[in-house]
């Protein structure tokens, strides 16, 4: 039997940085995960640090909860960070009444903007279509998620933290309320005692929850995404028009990331992939950026997201909160565990600052977050950074063409 303070489920982004966060409070904390960090949502996304521009007329808390992090993660995250700004482009069959209403909505949450005309958009992003009426400028960027995981990892460990990237939860045991045991196969093959345990699994939730007989009503969306060459375009491309499929291009090295669609699913583990949504992503995306419908394609994947919907959520998920929810499972009869759902790559540090907070209020521990100041290890060294990701077996899919690792995906997805 292994005994730790607090056990913490699930190496995404958010996990990580709630081993972190623990961590440098002087919490032990134990990270498990069942196939290396990152290889879950986080891993399988487009890779954008949102500015809050996205969520600025429909989803507030969101917006807010992103701006604040876009800014916090910028200054502590180094090397995992890419800064590239943000373009909402206007064509010549978008509305422009929803063009105003976001740049308005982002000017009142306190997102920076600039109007340009359709010329200076094609001066700061190549290959735009003749028809853009204008376009506005936000401050998105880049993070490389296996970075991101790795050196949070890596930060957590270096403040005692034990993390194992291969340690699939089994089963957990519940006894008067506390969950007293939980099984862990894998790297660890044992059970592991904690004083508390915290529920990181993202759209594995739900199954985790089960565990401990809790209810968590997910709402799970698959999204396609795919790669492709093309090394002209430096900033961030949103489409500026209510949210839909094939609305986004996000630049990373050589390539652009294609993105995104929305499905809902009932399992993570078991969907379908429909290779039409790939087809779909081309066509679409080649409104907004023509060179990339025949460009030659570098690798194509899908992601699951996390949401959280109590009441269900509707339509293909895309009105569902992209919000975070820390859910203190005391109140359903199980008063040692906290699950972290919702949210996105973004808000993960605000994410595991919350869950933390309400941990250590449990635990009687005084000290209080320093994630939003301190620097993540290895921030300005980004060979340390891809050293981290190989031992933590957290190369992945969505940054394949900037982490140098040994242990590289090939291309293809499924």
């Amino acid at each position: 039997m292994i005994q730790t303070t607090v056990l913490v489920i699930g190496g995404g982004a958010t996990g990580a940085g709630i081993a972190r966060d623990l961590a440098l409070r002087g919490v032990d904390v134990t990270l498990v995960d069942r196939d290396g960090l990152d290889s879950g949502t986080t891993d399988r996304s487009h890779g954008l640090l949102h500015s809050g521009a996205r969520y600025a007329e429909t989803d507030r808390p969101s917006a807010e909860e992103s701006i604040a992090e876009n800014r916090i993660l910028k200054e502590i995250a180094g090397e995992a960070v890419r800064e590239t700004g943000g373009l909402f482009v206007q064509l010549g069959d978008d509305d422009p009444a929803y063009f105003d209403r976001k740049r308005e909505a982002c000017e009142d949450i306190g997102i920076p903007t600039e109007v340009i005309d359709g010329d200076e958009a094609k001066a700061r992003a190549p290959g735009l279509p003749d028809d853009v009426e204008r376009a506005f400028t936000v401050p998105d960027a880049i993070t490389y998620p296996a970075r991101l995981v790795a050196m949070n990892a890596a930060d957590a460990r270096e403040h005692g933290a034990s993390i194992y990237p291969h340690a699939p939860v089994e089963e957990m045991t519940v006894e008067n309320g506390r969950i007293t045991s939980v099984s862990v196969g894998g790297m660890v093959n044992d059970e592991i005692s904690a004083e508390y345990v915290v529920n990181a699994a993202g759209p594995w939730a739900g199954k985790i929850g089960a565990m401990a007989g809790v209810d968590i009503n997910m709402f799970l969306s698959r999204g396609a995404m795919t790669a492709v060459e093309y090394d002209e375009l430096d900033v961030v491309l949103n489409r500026a028009r209510e949210p839909s499929n094939a609305d986004i291009v996000v630049p990373h090295e050589s390539e652009v990331i294609l993105g995104t669609t929305s499905v809902p699913i009932d399992d993570p583990d078991d969907y379908d992939r429909d290779p039409a949504e790939i087809d779909e992503l081309r066509t679409k995306s080649a409104e907004l950026l023509p060179p990339v419908e025949d460009a030659p394609e570098r690798r194509t994947w899908w992601g699951v997201r996390p949401l959280y919907a109590p009441d269900d959520g509707a339509g293909d998920g895309r009105d569902v909160s992209r919000d975070f929810f820390r859910l203190d499972h005391a109140d359903d009869g199980v008063e040692n565990f906290v699950s972290a759902v919702g949210g996105k790559l973004t808000t993960y540090r605000q994410m595991a600052e919350s869950t933390s907070d309400l941990v250590a209020e449990r635990l009687g521990v005084d000290a209080e977050s320093t994630t939003a100041e301190q620097e993540l290890i290895g921030a300005d060294d980004p060979e340390l950074l891809d050293a981290f990701v190989d031992e933590f077996s957290a190369a992945g899919i969505a940054d394949a063409d900037t982490v140098a690792t040994a242990d590289r995906l090939s291309p293809a997805d499924d």
